[in-house]
């Protein structure tokens, strides 16, 4: 007596192995969306959207300080540069920072980028709040040029005393296949 599978229950077996591939693929590419919809549900990372309150209306502590690392890294294949212009800041809980990232395409085509951050300790994410990031859009880039984003944040006065550094991380991923190719034409080089 065989114990193979039949012809019939082969097909159905690789059917359903594509049909999984597919859709990891499809979650893959729709991953940026749908982190973006997800922050600006919960407010997670620090995301405002435009029917919240930004900006900081607490005392500024000053009988403390927290060092703000920024680390940033762009996704495997993603050719362009990306880094602070600072590695790092000393903030007072409520007091109001900002700090510029540099990106540059150095590439002879237009390109589109997504920043997506991420925040260490996860409870710091909690108390982090950016007023305005280059990370809530998409940052179109011309061929060949570079351009400064700002980003600029507080931590709120009753993040726990415990935490003494923050490091807000930012991964770029390249979103140029997501465009038209008239959008990518439209591009022009940014004003420094």
């Amino acid at each position: 007596m065989s114990t193979q599978p039949s012809k019939p229950d082969n097909l159905k077996i690789i059917r359903r192995l594509l049909l999984t591939v597919v859709c990891m693929f499809a979650f893959g590419f729709a991953l940026v969306p749908l982190y973006e919809v997800f922050c600006d549900l919960t407010g997670f990372n620090g995301r405002f959207t435009d029917g919240q309150a930004a900006a900081n209306t607490k005392a500024v502590d000053t009988s403390r300080t927290i060092n703000v690392q920024f680390v940033t890294r762009v996704n495997k294949g993603m050719p362009w540069g990306f880094e602070p212009e600072v590695r790092s800041v000393r903030v007072h809980p409520g007091e109001t920072k900002v700090v510029n990232f540099l990106a540059r395409n150095p590439t002879g085509g237009n390109m589109v980028a997504q920043a997506i951050p991420s925040v260490a300790p996860g409870e710091a994410s909690l108390y982090l709040n950016k007023v305005e990031c280059f990370c809530f859009n998409q940052q179109p880039l011309a061929a060949g040029t570079e351009t400064a984003m700002p980003m600029q944040f507080y931590l709120d006065p009753e993040i726990p005393e415990h935490i003494h550094t923050v490091t807000l991380s930012y991964t770029m991923y390249d979103m140029t296949q997501n465009m038209t190719p008239d959008a990518l034409a439209a591009i022009q080089p940014t004003a420094e």
